[in-house]
């Protein structure tokens, strides 16, 4: 979402997307009786849905001149229909308990999904500072007229950035089908591609584009979930925790605005 952002556009399906993507992957994984193989394609399956949809996203908005967020919000619905459709509106189960081992795996005392958060931030920040990509992607975000002048394809640019969430969609899809052992067509990414908007802006992302970072984002991500825990501490009600993160993400812009 941050690299969405910062090139000038907005993802509202990614939530949608983990769904599909990891039922998709769930239901290839089924048809496989080898464990090891079983699990290999889940997870090659649900990379390849997740950035296939994710290209699907950039050439409508790129090569469709459709604004991202008309794009981005049927896409949204089209993909949690499909999830519905492929599941049957019910609850996806993986049959090779080594899906459930890898998703819950522990390496050096810290479970897998934090490590990989770890590499894949690290990685991010790396493609956004120190390469030509993360660079153009910034200009494109800033100005894309003036980007455009200076010689930068554009439309692949915003292209990238959609192909880029949507893989890390299909990762986020293993992850969280790897430690449920399955996949909620309902509730599965549910709200997600809100936290993942709250996360880039209160880790500084500019909405107008062509500014933000992804340490930030992790610190912003780090931040709504210590939110969470204390309201949960403070034994709020789960339906206004959604209220408390609308306010701070209301607070966080206009504190952008005042800078």
């Amino acid at each position: 979402m941050t690299f969405v952002i910062i090139g000038g556009g907005i993802d509202l399906s990614v939530g949608s997307l983990l769904a599909f993507a990891g039922s998709v992957g769930i239901i290839a994984m089924n048809h496989c009786d080898n464990p090891a193989l079983a699990v290999a394609v889940a997870i090659v399956v649900s990379i390849a849905v997740g950035a296939s949809c994710g290209a699907l996203n950039g050439a409508l908005i790129t090569v469709g001149k459709i604004p991202p967020f008309i794009v981005t919000l049927g896409t949204l619905s089209i993909f949690r229909s499909l999830t519905l459709y492929i599941a049957n509106a019910g609850l996806l189960t993986s049959k090779h308990d080594l899906f459930a081992r890898f998703g819950g795996a522990i390496i050096l005392g810290i479970p897998l999904p934090a490590w990989l958060l770890l590499v894949l931030a690290i990685i991010g920040a790396i493609i956004l500072q120190q390469t030509r990509l993360g660079r153009y992607i910034c200009a494109v975000g800033s100005n894309e007229r003036v980007a455009r002048y200076a010689a930068i394809n554009t439309n692949l640019i915003k292209f990238s950035t959609y192909v880029i969430a949507g893989f890390l969609a299909g990762i986020s899809a293993v992850m969280l089908g790897g430690r449920l052992s399955s996949l909620s067509s309902t509730t599965a990414g549910l709200s997600y591609e809100l936290d993942a908007i709250a996360a880039a802006i209160i880790g500084g992302t500019a909405m107008a584009g062509g500014r933000g970072s992804v340490i930030g984002t992790l610190a912003g991500a780090l931040i709504l979930g210590i939110v969470s825990n204390v309201l949960d501490m403070w034994g709020v009600s789960v339906n206004l925790q959604g209220t408390v993160k609308g306010v701070v993400i209301i607070i966080a812009v206009l504190i952008q605005r005042q800078r």
